[in-house]
């Protein structure tokens, strides 16, 4: 059976030591030894261990040693042995300690006298104390304060026990008189302490006595009174009003544990905004004057608390927050700029953003660690305020716009989708964009935002100077043709120097050749030799980005190139009259084309080109031969629609995700409201009046109303045995984190009393029970309500099973109720989150677990299907609707949820309709630990079998 434990320490069960070898050290009179002998002895007894045989060595020669860390461990020991027998009654032998507790009251020295002070605070036999309280009373005025306030917290813990009132009946009023004349703090604030834990209405009476002088007592003291504020406004909210002022007086302590401490208490007590404007500057201000980040953190944790519930007192007060960023801590920026971003207006959004634009100059410039890592959160954040302010874009795009070139790729990215963004929902910035992109596309060094930037060049060059520009950037990018070359005699030449004439090739003799689009050609001997040996002509970074990215295979960059320049030739046929220059940039564009389909078929790279890089190329090379008006409109304005369709679904997606965030709340009809107006105001501050429209407020909208309560009850009651079972009884359920209680009603059906009845529950999985099984005794046809504690410690379906036991006065036998296991869902920890695609993939390359489903169910259509999944693993769909609209056969879709213990959990869906109608596929799994992986493929797996 388990026991309360007042002691924990970490103890390697290596080499135990014997009992014998400790009894011989503590016989011995060498007391280094003997105090390694208490250590090992307690050890022992903390792990299980009884060694009743050292208790008379220990009464013998412990007792009396004069070594002060002797007699600690001695008292520790006392603390961990058991004092009474099975029955409860004090150990006869406990009286050789009484004396011996008495002596050490009394003692010359003041440290022998606390230990033994605080030693009883840990005692619960009442036999044992009651002859050692004179000499805890005389302590009270001992002139040492530390042995005073130990005595205080001695005779607190004595009158706590079940008889305490009887030993010590005058304990308040003695101890109010030691609060009036105790100088010390510490044992001041034990005295107060010791009122609030057991006469309240003293500690009350006290603290509204001396109200004026609250806020010159110490920080000790002020904290229990703080403490003792908000117990009484809890039980009685009427009297709110007389301690908020106490509260706002202690706002000006010069304790900053105090100061938070206030404000917590202000914003729980009082929602009129005068109150939650001082916590929330009282909270601005420990985030500037804390040099410690843990302590920064804590403070940001309840700005954005405030910020959910009271967001137009925040939005004042966001430069202040935003000053957060000077700390070189990241999780403390990042967590700054999200408070940050829902707290901006059409009056602050000016000045955030040209504190956000300092702050970016500010990484250009300096050297520090993790510069590019904070710069890409800070380009996020611009690009957040854009596009809530389209207005403000104009002042920071081009300032973005000189980090396309970021060797921090991240936040290259993040610019150019930015610019990417902005170009369309601001067409007047279309034209600086543009020229500006033009005029740094050559410092641009990642494919990525490389090929993001070309798509950029070929939507939004409209003017003719703007596509000849843009032709011309990309020629310039690509450097000289072509990208390798060989002479007759096989020996590798420098392309970049040899001129146009020179680039031909000595035809011997000719043969019919097949090329890659199906068409025919004639192929030269003379070729086949000089291309024997082909050696690839490096572009310098004069000679191009573009050039560079292709020499190492990126053939995926090379059809994005294409794509551009064949759109910007279409464009050109459109806006130059001049049909010379038209067929001159056609013929120059398919050049490029053939020579990187050229150098993408060559040896001379270690892969060749992919397949749908060459097919797309080849389409290009087709369309600019042949080009017809409907093939034209799609390129030129299909492309840009579904770009536009985009952004609208994103921009739907987050106004949903923002009405799921707020709440929303009702009232019921039938609900009282107070008529502010109505009211008297005799005596009430302007605090209180305030409070009182808040409440009134919340009240008539529903906030007080949880309506989740009386719905969702019901669903969540089990039945844990039969009707016709003696016994009855049935189990409400309720998981918070890393929590679970079980209210279990136990209703007695016969008309016998049962006795010593007990509800014995065991668990499976990482579920772990809190308390140990109480007896009861049921009366005939009555209930009783009993609560179990469940511990969780990660995300893993659990079982809870278990019996009721029971004895009547008829049989002597006990009898057994078995009752049904009870499962906890997976799905009570786990909640629909929401991630970027980007995030989704990295997470997918990183996690390690995987669980693999087969597609197993009745239903037929693939979107059913995905909803019921979704439906039933309460996940999210990250997969925009749009591209799931089309009748295809085919279906992929990406979940993802976050469990309470911030772990993630990734799931694709990936069906195909057989021509038999059934669906058939793989639901993949995947997560950070094993748990959640199997949980959630168990319960995909039940679930999809089960149909609709």
């Amino acid at each position: 059976m388990e026991k309360s434990c007042t002691l924990l320490i970490h103890f390697d069960k290596g080499t135990p030591a014997i009992a014998n070898e400790i009894k011989e050290a503590l016989e011995g009179n060498d007391v280094p030894a003997k105090i390694d002998a208490m250590k090992k002895a307690i050890m022992l007894l903390l792990n299980g261990e009884t060694l009743p045989q050292l208790f008379i060595t220990i009464v013998r020669y412990v007792l009396p040693s004069e070594d002060h860390t002797v007699q600690k461990l001695l008292l520790l020991y006392l603390e961990i042995i058991e004092k009474t027998d099975t029955k409860g009654r004090v150990l006869p032998e406990m009286i050789l300690i009484c004396q011996n507790l008495r002596n050490n009251l009394q003692h010359p020295n003041e440290y022998i006298r606390g230990v033994t002070l605080r030693f009883l605070c840990r005692l619960n036999e009442t036999e044992i104390i009651e002859p050692l309280i004179p000499s805890v009373l005389q302590n009270l005025e001992h002139r040492h304060p530390f042995i005073r306030r130990n005595a205080i917290l001695a005779v607190m813990s004595i009158y706590k026990l079940p008889q305490g009132e009887q030993l010590l009946v005058d304990a308040p009023e003695m101890i109010e008189k030691v609060l009036s004349t105790e100088q010390d703090a510490s044992a001041k604030r034990n005295a107060f302490l010791m009122l609030f834990t057991c006469a309240q209405d003293r500690a009350v009476s006290y603290l509204l006595t001396h109200v004026d002088r609250v806020s010159e007592w110490g920080e000790l003291l002020q904290m229990v009174v703080l403490e003792l504020i908000r117990k009484v406004c809890r039980t009685n909210r009427a009297e709110k009003g007389k301690y908020i002022k106490i509260i706002i007086s202690l706002l000006n302590a010069p304790s900053t544990a105090v100061i938070y401490e206030c404000a917590g208490t202000l914003v729980s007590l009082s929602s009129a905004p005068t109150a939650i404007r001082a916590a929330a500057n009282t909270y601005c201000q420990l985030l500037l004057s804390q040099s410690d980040n843990n302590v920064k953190l804590i403070v940001l944790d309840r700005l954005n608390e405030l910020k959910s519930s009271h967001r137009d007192i925040m939005v004042d007060l966001i430069m202040d927050v935003l000053r957060a960023l000077a700390s070189p801590n990241l999780d403390i920026r990042r967590k700054t700029l999200d408070i940050v971003l829902e707290l901006i207006t059409p009056r602050n959004i000016n000045e955030v953003v040209l504190m956000l634009k300092k702050e970016v100059m500010k990484t250009q410039s300096g050297e520090l660690e993790k510069n590019g890592e904070y710069r890409q959160m800070l380009i996020q954040a611009i690009h957040s305020c854009a596009i809530k302010f389209p207005e403000v874009a104009s002042t920071v795009v081009h300032l973005l716009m000189d980090f396309l070139g970021d060797s921090n790729v991240a936040s290259a990215i993040d610019v150019v989708v930015f610019v990417r963004e902005i170009i369309e929902t601001n067409p007047k910035l279309r034209v600086s964009i543009i020229t500006r992109l033009l005029d740094t596309f050559y410092q641009i060094r990642a494919a990525r935002v490389c090929s993001c930037a070309l798509w950029i060049i070929g939507e939004y060059c409209l003017s003719l100077s703007e596509v000849e520009s843009g032709i011309a950037t990309i020629k310039q990018c690509l450097g000289e043709l072509p990208f390798y070359s060989v002479s007759e005699e096989g020996e590798a030449t420098d392309a970049s120097k040899k001129t146009p004439q020179a680039n031909s090739i000595t035809v011997s003799s000719r043969r019919p050749a097949v090329l890659a689009d199906g068409t025919y050609a004639t192929q030269s001997a003379a070729s086949e030799t000089a291309f024997s040996s082909p050696t690839v002509v490096q572009g310098s970074l004069a000679s191009g980005n573009i050039r560079s990215l292709l020499l190492t295979g990126d053939f995926f960059l090379g059809a994005v190139v294409a794509c551009t320049l064949t759109k910007l030739v279409l464009r050109l046929q459109e806006v130059q009259p001049s049909k010379v220059e038209v067929n001159k940039a056609t013929t120059q564009a398919l050049l490029i084309f053939v020579s990187m389909l050229q150098l993408g078929q060559s040896p001379v790279l270690p892969h060749p080109i992919d397949n749908d890089s060459n097919d797309r190329i080849v389409l290009c090379i087709r369309l600019l031969c042949d080009t017809g008006d409907g093939i034209r409109k799609i390129w030129l304005q299909s492309c840009r629609q579904s770009f536009v369709k985009m952004l609208s679904e994103k921009q739907l997606r987050e106004t949903e995700e923002l009405k799921a965030k707020a709440q929303v709340s009702h009232a019921q009809p039938d609900d009282l409201i107070d008529f502010y107006h109505l009211k008297s105001r005799k005596g009430m501050s302007q605090l209180e009046l305030e409070d009182e429209v808040q409440d009134d407020l919340k009240r008539a909208t529903g906030e007080f109303v949880n309506d989740n309560d009386d719905a969702n009850k019901l669903n969540r009651i089990l039945q844990l045995t039969g009707f016709s079972d003696p016994v009855y009884a049935e189990a409400y359920v309720t998981v918070h984190h890393y929590d679970i209680v079980l209210d279990i009603t136990v209703i007695n059906r016969t008309k016998e009393t049962l006795q010593n009845l007990c509800l014995e529950l065991a668990t499976m999985g990482d579920l772990k029970l809190v308390e140990r099984p109480q007896n009861y005794t049921l009366a005939p046809e009555s209930s009783k309500q009993i609560k179990a504690n469940i511990k969780v410690s990660s995300t893993e379906t659990g079982v809870i099973f278990g019996n009721i036991v029971y004895e009547t006065s008829n049989v002597l036998e006990r009898t057994v109720v078995v009752l049904n296991d009870i499962h906890i869902d997976i799905m009570d920890y786990i909640s629909p989150a929401v991630c970027t695609d980007a995030a989704f993939r990295t997470m997918w390359a990183e996690f390690e677990w995987e669980n693999k489903v087969a597609v197993n169910t009745v239903i037929q259509d693939e979107k059913e299907f995905l909803n019921h999944i979704i439906k039933s693993t309460n996940m999210k769909c990250l997969t925009p609707v749009s591209a799931l609209d089309d009748e295809c056969g085919f279906l992929a879709a990406n979940l993802y949820a976050k469990s309470v213990f911030g772990e993630d959990a990734l799931v694709n869906l990936s069906v195909e309709k057989q021509a038999d109608g059934k669906l058939s596929g793989y639901i993949r799994i995947r997560s950070k630990t094993q748990g959640i992986a199997l949980s959630l493929g168990d319960k995909i797996t039940l679930k999809q079998k089960g149909g609709g």
